[in-house]
């Protein structure tokens, strides 16, 4: 069903629809249902089998696609090496890798400062090296050189194909008289092939970890990437970092991706915003060509407000993550609803996020002000002191009426561990293509919506990439 038919189609928190092979799935639609579905009964609800067999191999059998009791352990485990204490740390990690980037791409550039870019080849590049050298202190290098092995094999577990979408639809049909285990070794050749790509990386994080081991008992260990914190807690088996580092690598890799891409794609469509939004960085932060090597704190990307902002709204109109999938492992009820055991339940970021029945007539509109602090007593917004209470909680959650209907990141226990970090890797990445260059749609066709099509794997994308044409605006 099309995201915008959900909010259009009269529901009392669920919409039954029927998927492949005639499967029944119900839409979860109420900001109350929600609420049960991932708080207060969260663990009655788990990803079906057939998902964690199929990503098993690709995101390791870590926190996303663990259940019951042993996620809320790993979870509990894990969460020290992602507060904000640490990721603070990240920061300059992270403006340095996009800076290098943007040097590369600004190179790219003709005598005339202009170049042509398939945004997510370019997102994807350098989202992997911050994900290497922030989540495990090893840098992929694939800003420089995407011909590398491990890119390669990395960038090939990681690019969905049609193939790979017919064998998901399939397994989820299949796994009802073969179980995913048997299926799984198949032989067919992409699976074949992404179970080897999968195992090169696999011996790449064990490589990483026994060096960083061995730093470890010498003293020598005083890296802050996740791995490392992760390290000197002590609660980990090898085997379960090495599960931990697949999961962070394929989850971090591709949303992260997935987000700037879209943030590019918004700032086509919305060239005041881009410019507003290059106006803010360049009077705060330092140039990402300069020599002078000064890097940033967190202060200085955290107290841009228009940076926030804009980063807010691409993640609610655009969530890297368009679907989720849940399943009862008991008969249970929502919202006084009788759901058998096995009944599926779908989470829609796409619709929820934009319903204008919880975010006002303009939900389906591209406007950052959302989460700006109105001035007390005007129209007008800012991001800094001095709005009212209610301005300031309004603008918190967008002027959403229930911060459960922004899903991009999910809510309670099974929400993003690392969303704090991602939202951080995602404002100096923007912050940074943005200051450099003005963005606009190669093709002029895709400013209308109707002409662009998406797909999606585990995360969206705009079907055949994002070409836009960049100038290096002088100045910064």
């Amino acid at each position: 069903m099309p995201s915008n038919r959900i909010a259009e189609t009269a529901n009392e928190g669920f919409i039954r629809i029927y998927g492949a092979f005639h499967r029944e799935y119900l839409i979860v639609t109420s900001p109350q249902a929600l609420g049960q579905v991932l708080v207060s009964k969260a663990y009655e609800f788990e990803k079906p089998p057939t998902i964690r067999g199929f990503f098993g191999p690709v995101l390791g059998h870590g926190l996303v696609l663990a259940e019951g009791h042993d996620h809320k352990v790993q979870r509990r485990n894990l969460m020290p090496a992602f507060a904000f204490r640490h990721i603070k740390d990240l920061y300059p990690l992270f403006w340095r890798k996009t800076c290098d980037v943007v040097q590369v791409m600004t190179k790219e550039c003709d005598a005339d400062g202009y170049a042509e870019f398939e945004v997510g080849h370019w997102a994807g590049r350098v989202s992997l090296d911050i994900i290497g050298v922030a989540g495990l202190g090893r840098d992929f290098n694939a800003t420089h050189d995407e011909d590398d092995e491990i890119v390669k094999t990395y960038m090939l577990i990681t690019t969905p194909t049609m193939q790979d979408r017919l064998l998901l639809v399939m397994a989820d049909f299949l796994t009802a008289f073969v179980p995913m285990s048997i299926l799984l070794q198949s032989p067919i050749p992409r699976a074949i092939e992404a179970k080897g790509a999968a195992k090169k990386i696999r011996d790449v994080c064990k490589d990483v970890i026994r060096l960083k081991k061995q730093k470890l008992a010498d003293s020598k260990l005083e890296d802050v990437d996740i791995l490392s914190i992760a390290l000197r807690s002590g609660m980990f088996s090898e085997e379960e970092l090495i599960n931990h580092m697949m999961t962070f690598l394929g989850a971090g890799h591709e949303t992260a991706a997935s987000a700037l891409s879209f943030a590019i794609y918004a700032m086509c469509w919305h060239p005041e915003v881009q410019t507003r939004l290059r106006q803010e960085v360049r009077a705060n932060l330092p140039p990402p060509v300069g020599d002078d090597g000064r890097e940033i704190t967190s202060m200085e990307i955290d107290r841009l407000p228009y940076l926030a902002a804009v980063c807010s709204e691409v993640l609610r109109m655009y969530s890297p993550v368009p679907q989720t999938i849940r399943e009862t492992v008991r008969d249970t009820t929502i919202q006084g609803q009788p759901l058998p055991r096995g009944t599926r339940l779908l989470l829609v970021p796409w619709a929820t996020n934009l319903d204008t029945r919880f975010w006002g007539p303009d939900g389906g509109e591209f406007k950052p002000e959302r989460w700006l602090v109105a001035r007390g007593g005007g129209d007008d917004e800012h991001g800094g002191l001095g709005g009212t209470a209610a301005s300031v909680k309004a603008a918190s959650v967008g002027g959403a009426s229930s911060n459960y209907v922004f899903l991009s990141f999910l809510h309670g226990p099974r929400s993003c561990i690392g969303q704090s970090f991602a939202k951080a890797e995602f404002a100096c990445l923007l912050a940074a293509w943005v200051g450099r260059f003005e963005f606009t749609l190669r093709d002029e066709a895709m400013m209308d919506e109707a002409n662009v099509m998406f797909e999606q794997m585990v995360t969206a994308k705009v079907a055949g990439g994002i070409h836009v044409r960049a100038r290096a605006v002088p100045g910064w």
